[in-house]
């Protein structure tokens, strides 16, 4: 496999345990590539801007490899942010896509935040759909929670698997195990490990599943455990969201106290496990921010084991493919049109099943992904007609190098 983005190893741990070998890794935070050598020396890790030639050759891995995989940055869809989509310089969604006709893999993985899942996104999704069966992949989508994989954290990620036609047969996604432990149940042993007595009454109070940990970028300040609304969940479990501690409470730390969480607590509540082994590289908020920002390790291997299986062609496959989902049926009926088309029109070709309302939102919403010719026809009506898809892909002109060069210290 060639994974891209690849943080500081959560989905490539994951990976590694559905049983694929990482031929190469690239990423571009230095301590977070530091970290993917420090634990798998003998990994090619190629540290820099994915999307730099000179920091790696994609065409060298073409026909190559059974999987590409990676988790592209998150703000451009994320509800905490502007949710720019297309618009964002750091959207490296469709330019994955486009990567997938460069090395032509058996498979194709990305997983991203859950505002990906959005109605804001669905033309976006439609496209990436779309553009994926024109390359000769099957892919689907699909929002998974980690504790359904035996994470302790509500921490909901936006996955999407493509597979090529003879391999898409014998896909399903993992089922879901919603037998994940308590944050109390899988600290203890770490909250008792320098004596503290009351330990075992920590744990009794931190007896849910944690919010959903934030790695935060290096734009905003030190680490902490998220914002307002998560530090109250972190309060009433009895953890202190203020900050990231050194090492667990001392002996003597009165009954009642509020511990902050150490990395390696943090790094446990991520998926990894005592059996990794994983370490970090850098300080404490650099590793903070590496773990926060990763992938679940056991939901990358849950979501690996099956592409795995259908690469192997494991069990019986489907009769056939089941229809894909129409995640934009407006964007649908404007890509298939060689003629600009009136509202009434677009309501038309729907068949009267989406409202006039509903269809302005959704040509709002494409406006922010695409270029969108506007016109009026000879009746007075305003006319619409999709155009270029405004995300960044590659172009040598694109505003996304211009970025880079100006914040790649700020960007992570």
């Amino acid at each position: 496999m060639v994974e891209i983005c690849a943080g500081a190893g959560g989905q490539a741990r994951g990976l590694e345990l559905a049983g694929f070998e990482h031929t190469l890794a690239v990423e571009l935070d230095p301590m977070a590539a530091a970290t993917l050598t420090l634990n798998r020396p003998k990994w090619r890790v190629a540290v820099g801007d994915v999307a730099d030639p000179s920091v790696w050759n994609p065409e060298e891995f073409r026909e190559k490899v059974d999987l590409l995989a990676g988790g592209v940055p998150c703000p451009p869809f994320s509800i905490a942010g502007k949710q720019l989509g297309a618009n964002d310089e750091r959207d490296l969604f469709a330019w994955a896509v486009e990567l997938t006709d460069t090395i032509r893999p058996r498979a194709l993985m990305l997983e991203n935040v859950r505002g990906l899942s959005a109605p804001r996104f669905s033309a976006y999704r439609q496209h990436v759909l779309d553009r994926l069966k024109e390359l000769g992949y099957v892919a689907d989508w699909r929002l998974l929670q980690a504790s359904d994989y035996g994470v302790p954290q509500l921490r909901p990620r936006f996955v999407l698997v493509a597979l090529r036609e003879e391999d898409a047969l014998y896909f399903s996604w993992p089922e879901a195990k919603p037998d994940a432990p308590t944050v109390g149940a899988e600290l203890k042993e770490l909250m008792a490990a320098n004596g503290w007595e009351h330990a075992d009454d920590w744990a009794l109070r931190a007896s849910k599943i944690a919010p959903t940990i934030v790695g935060g970028s290096k734009k905003h300040g030190g680490a902490d455990l998220g914002p307002t609304r998560a530090k109250r969940a972190w309060a009433e479990m009895g953890v202190d969201g203020m900050g990231v501690a050194n090492e667990a409470p001392p002996a003597g730390t009165p009954k009642g106290f509020n511990p902050k969480l150490t990395v390696e607590m943090v790094a446990r509540l991520q998926g990894w496990s005592e059996e990794d082994n994983w370490q970090f590289a850098g300080r404490k908020t650099s590793m903070y921010r590496q773990v926060g920002n990763a992938f679940p390790p056991p939901v990358a291997r849950a979501i690996g084991e099956r592409i795995a299986a259908a690469l192997n062609h494991e069990g019986e496959p489907r009769a056939q493919e089941p229809e894909a989902v129409a995640h934009d049926k407006v964007y649908r009926v404007l890509r298939g049109s060689s003629t600009p088309l009136t509202l009434d029109e677009i309501y038309e070709q729907l068949g009267q099943s989406l409202p006039h309302a509903e269809i302005e939102v959704r040509l709002k919403h494409l406006m922010r992904d695409f270029n969108m010719h506007r016109d009026t026809n000879d009746s007075g009506d305003e006319t619409f007609q999709l155009g270029d898809f405004r995300a960044f892909i590659g172009q040598d002109d694109h505003v996304r190098h211009e970025y880079l060069a100006q914040m790649r210290s700020k960007v992570s």
